[in-house]
């Protein structure tokens, strides 16, 4: 034992000295040391809603360490669906079709039966969009061990599990996505150099698609939703303006529950705390668009406004074009 205390705490050393940064200078906060297997073969299990059918799938495959898209892709014959009706919860024989889908051996029949329903448990009890394990592993000892594995929790009800929110690693997440989550912003950070402030999670896809036909890239996806304030547009505006990568800005807005003037008031008191130094296209229609307009032309902004959707995209794919 003490020898391979020694190693354990060489390798931890190793790590720790030779590898303080990571990606994008990232440092290196925490070291995981897991025990070395002996692997006969590589499996993969999840548990995911299936909304066609409104049952939970549990998906199995022979195919283990592989991304599961491309054994769908290339093998599909490979992958094991389980239906199961929510309202009956899982039963053994669910637990048996995947087993004998995955040619288990007899040895590990009973460990994997009894995996699977904890599983099952787990994704019902807390609220969960996925559970997978990838690669669940048979040893040449044929036991059953979890190798690697992914949880995806409702965000919708995590007001039910406040105990996950203890896990939160901030450390591990983008920097502005923390800021945005601060203030109930649906933000994501993407690749691109045009930032997007869109009302409207299918407003903001579409937005993003058509940038994209325009010939340029998101920068963001940022819906600040249909009951948005001007405080929360300021603070998405202030967001975007922070990315680095972004060489302009296309604002549109569909006035509904949040009102062309509220995002107008919003926009202009962000503008006039942060500065702009990038173009900024504004399409907006709907509730008060005239007043939102007047608010806007009023504010002594340089701001380009555009007639349509295809007009703002092209506008603004051309400023960054020329950045």
């Amino acid at each position: 034992m003490d020898e391979v205390g020694s190693v354990a705490g060489d390798i931890v050393g190793m790590n720790l000295v030779t590898h303080q940064t990571g990606p994008e200078g990232k440092k290196v906060r925490k070291v995981l040391v897991e025990q070395g297997l002996n692997i006969a073969k590589e499996l993969y299990l999840s548990i995911i809603p299936d909304r066609e059918t409104a049952k939970v799938v549990v998906m199995a495959s022979e195919a283990g360490g592989m991304d599961i898209e491309a054994v769908a892709a290339t093998t599909p014959e490979k992958i094991i669906k389980v239906y199961i009706d929510p309202l009956v919860g899982i039963q053994p024989y669910h637990c048996r079709q995947a087993a004998f889908g995955l040619k288990l051996p007899p040895t590990a029949m009973k460990p994997f039966v009894s995996m699977l329903g904890n599983l099952y448990r787990l994704f019902i009890d807390y609220d969960c969009s996925l559970v997978e394990i990838n690669p669940l592993v048979i040893t040449a000892e044929e036991t059953v061990i979890a190798l690697d594995a992914k949880v995806d929790f409702d965000d919708n009800a995590l007001y039910r599990h406040k105990d996950i929110l203890d896990y939160r690693d901030i450390h591990e997440e983008d920097p502005l996505e923390v800021e945005a989550s601060k203030f109930n912003l649906n933000y994501i950070k993407l690749d691109g150099n045009v930032g997007n402030m869109v009302n409207g999670a299918g407003l903001a896809m579409a937005t993003m698609d058509i940038i994209k036909l325009a010939g340029a890239e998101p920068a963001n996806f940022l819906d600040v939703g249909g009951g948005a304030s001007a405080e929360m547009v300021e603070n998405g505006f202030r967001i975007m303006l922070s990315d680095k990568n972004v060489k302009g800005i296309l604002i549109n807005i569909f006035g509904g529950i949040l009102r062309c003037d509220v995002l107008a008031e919003g926009v202009v008191r962000a503008a006039e705390k942060t500065g702009i130094d990038v173009p900024v296209v504004v399409r907006m229609e709907g509730t008060n668009v005239e007043e939102g307009r007047k608010i806007l032309a009023d504010s002594g902004l340089s701001l380009i406004t555009a007639t349509d959707m295809k007009d703002a995209a092209e506008k603004v794919a051309q400023f960054v074009a020329d950045k």
